[in-house]
C-alpha cells in the first residue's frame, strides 16, 4: 500500500498564497490516483482557527472512507490550553490518526507533545529549518514519535537537512518525510544512514505533483521490502494502522 503522508485541504482564510487559501483536491486526488497512491494523510492549510479548520478537513475525510487519513492542525500559541480538548475531538469524532504542527505558527509546544503522548499520536513538526529542536524532542519525548517534513526544511536548507539526517541516524523516535526535498543525494544519504524505517513518502500536495514526488523514491533503487516501508509501512505503523 502506497501511502501519501503530507497532502493539505480544506478552507483557507488568509489569502496570501495557496497556503492559506482553499484548498481543493480536484487535481491532486485523480492525479494521486493515477500514481498508484492508495492512501493520503490530509491536514488543514493555514488558518486563523484550526478547530473550524480541523473540522472542514473531517468532512472531507468521511466522504472517501478508507482512502484519506486525517491529522489535527494545531496552533502551539494560539491554541494553548484547547490543544488536548482539540485533539481529544479529532480522535474520538473525526477518527484522525496524527497532530500537524508548523513553525511558520509558533514553535512546537510541550502542550503539543503531552496530547501527542496521551492519545498516541504520532506529530507532524515542520521546523523550517530550526532542526535541532529534534534533540530536544528525542530526550524530552521519548515515547513520542515526531516527522519533520520536508528533511527539516522545505526553502532547500541543505545545512539544515545534512543535520537532520544526523538527528535521524541518532534518535529512535525522529523521522522525516520526502515532500518537496530537492537534493535527491540528501534523500539517498538519509536512506543509507539511518534506515528506511525512518523516511516516509509525502508529497506536499496539492500543490506538489504526487507522481513526481513519488517517482523521486522509486529512483532510490531500493529493495521492495525497504521501498515499502517509506512508501506506506512506516506511516501505518506510526499511526497504528498496520
Amino acid at each position: 500500500m502506497i501511502v501519501d503522508c503530507h497532502c493539505h485541504a480544506g478552507p483557507g482564510d488568509g489569502l496570501s498564497g495557496p497556503w492559506d487559501s482553499d484548498t481543493a483536491l480536484s487535481r491532486y486526488l485523480p492525479r494521486a490516483a493515477r500514481a498508484g497512491i492508495d492512501r493520503s494523510v490530509l491536514f488543514a492549510s493555514f488558518h486563523s482557527d484550526y478547530a473550524l479548520a480541523n473540522a472542514a478537513v473531517a468532512e472531507i475525510v468521511a466522504a472517501a472512507p478508507g482512502r484519506l487519513l486525517g491529522f489535527a492542525f494545531v496552533h502551539a500559541r494560539r491554541d494553548r490550553g484547547r490543544i488536548a480538548a482539540m485533539v481529544q475531538r479529532a480522535v474520538e469524532r473525526y477518527g484522525f490518526v496524527g497532530i500537524k504542527v508548523h513553525r511558520h505558527d509558533a514553535r512546537i509546544s510541550g502542550e503539543v507533545c503531552e496530547a501527542a503522548r496521551r492519545f498516541r499520536l504520532p506529530v507532524l513538526y515542520d521546523p523550517v529549518g530550526e532542526v535541532a529542536v529534534a534533540e530536544l524532542l528525542a530526550e524530552q519525548y521519548p515515547d513520542v514519535n515526531f516527522i519533520l517534513p520536508h528533511l527539516g526544511s522545505f526553502a532547500d536548507d541543505w545545512a539544515a537537512q545534512l543535520a537532520l539526517i544526523d538527528h535521524l541516524a541518532r534518535h529512535a523516535n525522529i523521522y522525516a518525510d520526502s515532500a518537496g526535498v530537492r537534493r535527491f543525494d540528501l534523500l539517498r544519504q538519509a536512506v543509507r544512514r539511518a534506515g528506511p524505517h525512518k523516511l516516509l513518502f509525502g508529497s506536499d500536495g496539492p500543490w506538489l505533483h504526487p507522481a513526481l514526488e513519488l517517482h523521486k523514491i522509486r529512483l532510490l533503487g531500493l529493495r521492495p521490502r525497504d521501498e515499502a516501508l517509506i512508501l506506506g509501512g512506516n506511516l501505518l505503523r506510526l499511526a497504528h494502522l498496520d
